[in-house]
């Protein structure tokens, strides 16, 4: 177990331990918390004074783990442990900003210079520069031992790709301060009444990450299967997570690392997965699939801010990483594989890996992003930005639409995600792809009526909507992975 992804400051203790506060207290009622605008001030309690801008700081460092391209085997113990602390120095940084109370120096925020100083005055301005300047030294190292064992691993003709990588690596130290609105739009979220204030929860969400379904826009339509087209479809059924799977583990980004997603997931399917799976492993699991499938899927739980302390409360992942309150357990899991509007399925590799959207597309950007939120009965209309407000007695759902294009040679990628990709908006892939299976995840929440919930996040990402992400490990047996492809080519329903 690594003791950077677990190490964190009194500092940032205390602010956990204030937003449990603050959701545990006033019968279940979130006390409105959040920051001030440039110039603004908390009183003895750390409400925001009357008056101030309705914003959230944040802290927005590069994604190192994005910007990979090439990891040799020999590299990707240490560049899995290094990017788990990146997660884990970023966590604790927000946590120590939190506990200054600084609104993060305006709307153009602070960025770290080349030392604390640069940003040094008087207060809470004088703390982010000395917060954002160790930041950026604890980053560089971290970033130098990553690129190090790179380079080291790396020899031959690919030695050149490897150091235009680590190259690009040495420059993604530098992290700054950013504000969020809280403020909605509109009302629609006024539903939730008392349970969650203008500003909402500290660390999010507010009233802003809410929309009432009814008033989202209808989604765009598929295009027209041709006459090349894969018109079936093949379904799985794994359960719903009956047998309380969950870890704060990824796999797939950060192998052999505990708590190395900082949020809790939720597990259907093969019933091994953690932080230590391997092919072998995984192919010699137990399933939860009734039809031998031993595929691993998994997404960050959803909670709910009903004041009521959840058994992880002062563990990894959950509250230790700031993920409170009462954990979701889904009503339906659908587990869908379907085809290509402009081509036959090939059968995916076994062991191939895909992440579908981006857990920090806060701080990203959405380039990535792949959320998509509705409720049961208004799924010609859905939200990518917004958690909705269902109409009393429909369901919360939840889809992960995956790559549906595979480059026909990777089962994975170094940023686990050049090796797959989206079709065209005419249904086609991009050239040097071929058409799989799209694997379409679809999970149902019984909410309770005027209750805020949330999905676990990094904390810096606040717990937005935008942020929601799902992952999938093919570990079909070939024959079910056949079957399903001629299923879907066929044009069955299987």
């Amino acid at each position: 177990m690594m003791r950077q992804a677990h190490k964190r400051s009194k500092l940032r203790t205390r602010a956990v331990v204030a937003a449990a506060a603050l959701l545990l207290g006033g019968g279940g009622t979130a006390i409105v918390a959040g920051y001030a605008s440039a110039g603004g001030a908390r009183d003895a309690a750390g409400s925001a004074r009357q008056g101030a801008a309705q914003t959230a700081m944040t802290l927005s460092c590069p994604d190192v783990g994005d910007r990979l391209r090439d990891v040799p085997a020999a590299a990707r113990t240490t560049v899995s442990q290094g990017l788990s602390q990146l997660d884990a120095q970023v966590a604790e940084a927000y946590g120590k900003l939190m506990a200054t109370g600084d609104g993060g120096g305006g709307a153009g925020g602070h960025d770290a210079g080349h030392g604390s100083g640069r940003d040094a005055g008087a207060g809470a301005g004088a703390d982010t520069g000395r917060v954002l300047g160790d930041l950026q030294q604890k980053r560089t190292e971290t970033i130098g031992r990553i690129s190090d064992s790179i380079r080291t691993a790396e020899s031959g003709p690919a030695a050149s790709s490897a150091t235009a990588s680590t190259a690009e690596l040495s420059g993604l130290s530098g992290c700054r301060t950013s504000e969020v609105s809280t403020a909605a739009a509109d009302d629609s979220s006024r539903p939730l009444g008392s349970r969650l204030g203008d500003r909402g929860m500290p660390g999010g969400p507010s009233r802003a990450d809410f929309a009432d379904i009814r008033n989202a826009p209808a989604a765009k339509g598929t295009p027209a299967a041709g006459r090349a087209g894969s018109t079936g479809t093949f379904t799985t059924v794994c359960g719903r997570n009956e047998n309380g799977h969950f870890n704060p583990d990824n796999v797939i980004v950060t192998p052999g690392v505990r708590n190395g997603a900082h949020h809790m997931h939720d597990y259907v399917g093969n019933k091994s997965t953690d932080a230590f799976s391997t092919d072998a492993s995984l192919a010699a699991a137990g399933t939860t699939c009734t039809n031998g499938d031993k595929s691993t899927h998994y997404w960050p739980v959803l909670r709910v801010l009903n004041g009521k302390a959840a058994p992880d409360a002062n563990a990894p992942g959950g509250g230790h990483d700031g993920n409170m309150g009462t954990i979701l357990r889904p009503a339906s899991v659908t587990l869908q594989f379907r085809g290509s509007p402009a081509a036959k399925v090939t059968a995916m590799p076994r062991f191939l890996r895909i992440i579908t959207g981006d857990a920090k597309a806060l701080t990203n950007g959405i380039a990535n992003a792949n959320a998509s939120w509705s409720c049961v009965g208004f799924e010609n209309r859905q939200l990518k930005d917004k958690y909705p407000i269902c109409p009393r007695g429909a369901d919360v759902v939840r889809t992960f639409a995956f790559q549906n294009c595979w480059d026909g040679r990777s089962t994975d990628s170094a940023n686990h995600r050049t090796h797959v990709a989206f079709a065209r908006a005419d249904g086609s892939c991009p050239r040097g792809f071929r058409a799989i299976p799209q694997l379409v995840q679809r999970i149902t929440y019984h909410v309770p009526s005027g209750v805020p919930f949330a999905v676990d996040s990094f904390p810096e990402q606040l717990h937005k909507p935008v942020t929601d992400h799902g992952d999938f490990i093919n570990v079909m047996p070939d024959a079910l992975m056949a079957k399903a492809a001629s299923c879907i080519n066929t044009g069955r329903t299987c």
